[in-house]
């Protein structure tokens, strides 16, 4: 019984602060004073071109952040974990945490300097001599793109480092003893036993993606609108707040799709092992 009463204000906290919140949007979003309960706002949504543009880029752009953010963190994390020496895998992952000490916004805004006119890209291919003029780096999805996965990447080591680090180190060692290649070794024990990891990971890169605002707002401006410059936009430009409602629940849902969806493939990739 002490072990409930333990979590108790956590649950309190998540019940006011989290779900009654959520559960208000989505009635909102659903229900007008004057004419009842109607879905038009949500036909209204995914009929408009702006709206299906916004949602399909954002969803793009999340998936792939989040699929080469684990295609890069997966290695990475696997050799952090075998390290023997303790300072240097210390080191290491404090390099990883510690761009997730430094505020997103000013994180974001060094991405100017990087992507602009005058920056670092275009000095560097026109003293090259590879172009004439300054290209516009800026204000394109593959901008948006890399500024997302220099934001979420780390959270996506954390997360396989925690689960290999789970993992007995004798079980690698008996499939290699077993005659396991390294191609099996990663397939039949490490991706199955690490699945946790690799949801976790996934889960929170792309709820992170979809949700970022400052950094497609930065680095995105008008050109790249995604669902949450889009909710912006409906709360603070044209006041509609009831499409905001509709996108904030959007949003929300698909999170929970994708979440679940990966963990669906995850056990189905976990069964057949």
């Amino acid at each position: 019984m002490k072990k409930y009463v333990i979590i108790l204000p956590t649950l309190l906290f998540l019940l006011v602060f989290f779900l009654l919140p959520i559960f208000l949007i989505m009635v909102e979003s659903v229900y007008q004073p004057q004419k009842g309960w109607v879905i038009n706002k949500y036909v209204q949504f995914f009929t408009q071109r702006v709206s299906r543009v916004a949602y399909t880029r954002s969803l793009t752009i999340s998936l792939l952040v989040t699929v080469v953010s684990l295609a890069i963190g997966y290695p990475s994390a696997l050799a952090i974990v075998n390290i023997a020496n303790d300072s240097l895998k210390s080191l290491l992952m404090t390099l990883v945490v510690f761009p997730l000490m430094t505020n997103s916004v000013a994180r974001t805004f060094s991405w100017l300097a990087v992507l602009g006119r005058e920056g670092l890209i275009n000095n560097l291919l026109i003293s090259l001599k590879l172009i004439d003029s300054p290209k516009r780096l800026l204000y394109t999805p593959g901008a948006v793109f890399f500024g997302l996965l220099q934001l979420f990447l780390p959270l996506m080591v954390i997360s396989l480092v925690s689960a290999l680090e789970n993992l007995p180190k004798e079980v690698p060692l008996a499939a290699k003893s077993l005659g396991a290649n390294a191609l099996n070794l990663f397939t039949k024990i490490y991706i199955p036993l690490t699945v946790e990891g690799i949801v976790a990971g996934s889960t929170l890169v792309f709820t992170g993606c979809i949700t970022a605002y400052v950094t497609p707002a930065v680095l995105g401006g008008s050109r790249v609108l995604m669902l949450s410059t889009l909710l912006y936009q409906k709360t603070s430009v044209t006041l509609d707040w009831s499409m905001a409602t509709v996108i904030a629940v959007v949003m929300f849902v698909t999170t929970l799709a994708v979440n679940y969806l990966s963990r669906k493939i995850s056990s189905l990739g976990v069964s057949k092992q």
